[in-house]
């Protein structure tokens, strides 16, 4: 082991003597928020819900990857989210340029091959978050189940603006 990590590992120490406990999973605000991997955005804190009241999936651009997606089909299902938000958000890098774009940044980054890089990143930032809400809203696992919304939040004024 190293000592790369002691900062945190102590930081997580200190919170484990107040942190919540007994919780059951379930989302019990009935939401579920897919949403960017961006620092800036604290999900819960922006919609006003606690701990235990959401779920939230992340990922970059805020996109409804099948990852999240399947998120999003347990949540409907098994954890009671009967309303899915998907925020993306401004000045997000995946929203400045195109797949290709990216790649040839974190290779350039990196050194390395990153041609099988796929991100999602596009600059038509609002035709994908319809696109996404479409994806949600119409799939047989959700469709019927759950409101499905796509929103943009706004990192320096703090709101969110509903586009579908």
């Amino acid at each position: 082991m190293t000592d790369e990590f002691d900062d945190l590992l102590a930081a997580n120490r200190r919170y484990a003597t107040s942190a919540p406990r007994n919780f059951d999973g379930y989302a019990h605000a009935g939401v579920a928020v897919v949403t960017c991997m961006d620092s800036r955005l604290q999900p819960l804190e922006m919609l006003g819900l606690m701990l235990g009241e959401a779920k939230i999936l992340r990922t970059p651009g805020g996109h409804v990857t099948p990852d999240a997606l399947n998120g999003c089909i347990l949540g409907v299902n098994l954890l009671r989210v009967d309303r899915i938000l998907v925020v993306a958000h401004t000045r997000c890098a995946m929203a400045a340029c195109d797949d290709a774009e990216m790649r040839r940044r974190v290779a350039d980054a990196s050194g390395r091959d990153a041609s099988a890089l796929t991100v999602g990143a596009t600059p038509d930032q609002e035709g994908k978050l319809r696109a996404d809400v479409a994806l949600l809203a119409e799939h047989p696992l959700i469709e019927g189940r759950a409101r499905v919304g796509g929103f943009l939040y706004d990192v320096d004024t703090g709101l969110l603006r509903q586009v579908c």
